[in-house]
């Protein structure tokens, strides 16, 4: 049977939740329809994160992103909306989401926002010779 949109976001336990590290994960082939004229919306996003007990699965994460396709979405409110489910899934240490929309009227929008838990600290950069 073939995939079918969904809204439920899988997870997995992190291999290693004992170190800081970032997963990068690139959606080119997000739509949904603008909220005024119903006209077709593409963007790319991009979402970065430092896991903590969990990772998103990404078969999921790819029928989550296909749910969006037939609704009328503002890009500040569903780049939002997409944020928060992530969190509620995966309780991240940090998540970045960046959404870069492509022109509409002659404009062209990118949304970045981010989740920082309160009890993690980062590590500070590391300065590496030559640099």
């Amino acid at each position: 049977m073939p995939s079918k949109p969904s809204k439920n976001l899988e997870t997995f336990i992190n291999p290693n939740p004992e170190r800081d590290y970032t997963i990068r994960i690139e959606v080119p082939e997000f739509t949904c329809l603008c909220p005024k004229t119903g006209q077709p919306d593409f963007a790319n996003f991009v979402i970065e994160y430092v896991p903590n007990e969990l990772c998103i699965e990404l078969k999921s994460l790819k029928l989550y992103m296909w749910s969006f396709r037939d609704e009328g979405a503002f890009h500040e409110a569903v780049s939002n909306h997409i944020l928060n489910d992530l969190i509620n899934a995966c309780a991240p240490r940090y998540m970045r989401l960046t959404g870069d929309f492509n022109v509409r009227g002659g404009i062209y929008t990118s949304v970045v926002v981010d989740h920082r838990d309160p009890n993690w600290q980062p590590q500070p950069p590391v300065e590496l010779p030559g640099q």
